[in-house]
């Protein structure tokens, strides 16, 4: 007969587990560290309510305890302990129980604040313990990763440091600004692996970021699978594609789902783009009956846009973008399908519209909601689609219409957010078509007043694009997201009062021992202060 492990006898043989598990000898000592304070946190949180007198230590008889029940939140305890141990190199057992006699981390769903909504959460830090709650797994684990951040820099070290840690007393309500905060990587200019890819998601995620767009195709390579059309990965994606013929690879539909899987676990929606009707010398290079002539243009490896365009009057045309969509669906299960629709300077104005027209509602027939870049409000009278801002300027009556029928926006300004261009002149990496972008560059601007007409009510969100026409490892896609990706998180998640340059450039100086001992590749910025 197998014995069953009930809560109560789980807690049991935790207690009776620790002494057998505590390291024999105390960790080594660590250097001092700054006091941490609730607000030291990015993003910002809404509200901090600081308690001096009721800092919590984290011993090696710490539990974390989680809902009874809850699949959801004993996950986000595994990985909050997966994340404490090696540097604490205590136990940290997660117990799905109601109480313990023991000093807790405790993970909630549930009894919070009416203010968090979806994807907030309530932190409160007593000397008994620290309790987290929030109304959904979302939420519960954006608590956890401003957790994170109150505990000392050397947390982040994969060895033990010290045996106790201390997190600042007192209770954070936080909720985010905008439903969206997102960040894009581009897989098509040079291929990044399933390895790198997922090493990015686990940075974003700790920054509050909830949606990574995935730019998967464009002139220069096709970078996922399509069953019907094999060879737009494997002519398209295949060896000599990429910028300067040095960024060969593709998705496989396996790949994409590890991804899409790897991000969800942390809160995180994969959103897939397939840039149309231009963009798209990869795959008529490959296929010649999608060119209106019959003929395959050569393969394109530099970085000019605009040239290509898929044949508007053909109905293969639109049988292949079925077939793309409805693929690529059927392995997403976020909601948005990203249909690209920048560019097109190789499409007249009225083959743009009757293709956005025809491709429009292909999306919604395969159960995904459209989003493209702001070229889309140009062609479809409909509201149900997102319009992605990416322009340098302040005014856009197309967009401005739009909105004013109900389509939503996400602002990326080509000019502020855009990852990829350079930080200064001498930057050995990125562009500069659109400006130099300091972090305060990066900071300084605000989603509701970026563009005239287009307010609060109409934004969805921010995203940071990274375009890699000059990136090649992991090491490049930090150096130019960090320290700017932080700076349009805090854009994205924290309420418009906080917004305050100076304190910002401190607490980002303050994530640098962070960094260092996650060994990301950080731009060293002379504006902030590191520590």
């Amino acid at each position: 007969m197998r014995r069953r492990h009930t809560p109560t006898r789980l807690l049991a043989i935790a207690a009776l587990a620790l002494p057998l598990i505590l390291p024999a000898t105390p960790a080594p000592a660590a250097p001092p560290t700054p006091a941490r304070h609730l607000s030291d946190v990015i993003p910002a949180p809404a509200h901090t309510h600081p308690d001096a007198h009721n800092a919590f230590r984290i011993t090696p008889l710490t539990v974390i305890r989680t809902t009874p029940g809850s699949t959801a939140a004993r996950r986000i305890g595994h990985q909050l302990a997966t994340t404490l141990r090696p540097a604490t190199g205590h136990p940290l057992p997660v117990l799905p129980v109601r109480s313990t006699p023991l000093p807790e981390i405790a993970l909630l769903l549930g009894g919070t604040d009416n203010r968090i909504g979806q994807e907030g959460y309530q932190l409160d830090v007593t000397r008994r313990g620290v309790t987290i709650r929030a109304n959904t797994p979302a939420g519960l684990f954006a608590g956890t990763q401003t957790l994170r951040q109150l505990l000392p820099a050397d947390i982040e070290a994969p060895t033990p440091q010290r045996t106790t840690w201390t997190i600042p007393g007192g209770r954070i309500i936080d909720y985010p600004r905008f439903a969206y905060r997102g960040a894009m990587l581009d897989l098509a200019r040079h291929f990044h692996t399933v390895d790198e890819i997922t090493a990015y998601v686990d940075l974003l995620s700790q920054y509050k970021i909830n949606y990574l767009h995935l730019h998967l195709t464009d002139d220069q390579g096709w970078r996922i699978q399509i069953d019907s059309w094999p060879r737009l990965t494997t002519v398209g994606g295949g060896p000599g594609t990429g910028v300067d013929g040095v960024g060969p690879g593709y998705l496989t539909k396996a790949d994409y789902q590890a991804v899409v899987a790897h991000a969800a676990a942390r809160h995180i929606t994969i959103i897939p783009e397939i840039d149309m009707p231009g963009h798209t010398n990869a795959a008529q290079s490959t296929y010649p009956e999608l060119n209106c002539d019959g003929v395959a243009p050569p393969p394109r490896t530099d970085i000019a846009v605009g040239y290509s365009s898929l044949c508007i009057n053909d109905e293969l045309t639109y049988r292949f973008v079925e077939d793309v969509i409805r693929e690529l669906a059927a392995i997403t299960p976020g909601p948005f399908l990203h249909i690209g629709g920048d560019e097109a300077h190789a499409t007249t104005d009225e083959d743009y519209r009757t293709f956005m027209n025809r491709v429009l509602p292909l999306v919604a027939k395969y159960g995904k909601r459209a989003s493209g870049w702001n070229e889309i409000t140009q062609a479809d009278t409909s509201t149900d689609h997102v319009a992605q801002f990416w322009g340098t300027g302040t005014t856009n009556a197309s967009l401005v219409a739009a909105t004013a029928r109900g389509t939503k926006v996400i602002m990326s300004p080509a000019n502020k957010a855009y990852l990829d261009m350079k930080y200064n002149a001498n930057t050995h990496l990125g562009l500069r078509w659109a400006g130099l972008i300091e972090v305060s560059d990066a900071y300084g601007w605000d989603p509701a007043t970026r563009v005239t007409g287009i307010g609060e009510d109409a934004i969805l969100g921010v995203e940071a694009p990274l375009w890699s026409e000059t990136l090649r490892t992991l090491d490049d896609i930090e150096y130019m997201a960090f320290p700017r990706l932080p700076a349009i998180a805090e854009l994205g998640w924290s309420p418009p009062a906080s917004h305050d340059w100076e304190s910002f450039r401190t607490r980002l100086g303050e994530q640098a021992p962070r960094w260092r001992l996650q060994q990301v590749n950080f731009y060293p910025s002379p504006q902030v202060p590191w520590l």
